[in-house]
């Protein structure tokens, strides 16, 4: 039964890919930023975060590319958006997870 609801190696592959992205803290960071507010451009996340448009540009092009950030342009700037709200709650469920005490139920490390 559980070899059966397994994914295969192919989309666990994905799934550790994704994880990989939100392992880096500038990348975690924005992608708080961008749950916190419908929308950002890289102006205002580099202020608010105190990174380089620079920095902050190339972070996005990979959190673009792997479909967790969404671009768009209005003239000359582009706005960033969390791509829909699993993403969400990933970042929240993680965030919550992380910073929550321990539980009695959870017995000698």
């Amino acid at each position: 039964m559980v070899r059966q609801a397994l994914l295969d190696v192919e989309q666990m592959e994905l799934v550790t890919r994704l994880f990989g992205l939100l392992a880096e803290p500038s990348r975690a960071r924005i992608l708080q930023a961008l749950s916190l507010v419908d929308e950002l451009c890289v102006c205002d996340l580099a202020a608010g975060l105190g990174m380089s448009e620079s920095a902050v540009s190339h972070q996005l092009r990979l959190l673009r590319t792997s479909r967790l950030v969404t671009r768009e342009r209005v003239g000359r700037v582009a706005y960033y958006s969390l791509c829909d709200e699993h993403v969400r709650h990933l970042l929240r469920d993680g965030i919550r997870h992380a910073v929550e005490e321990p539980t009695l139920r959870e017995g000698p490390a």
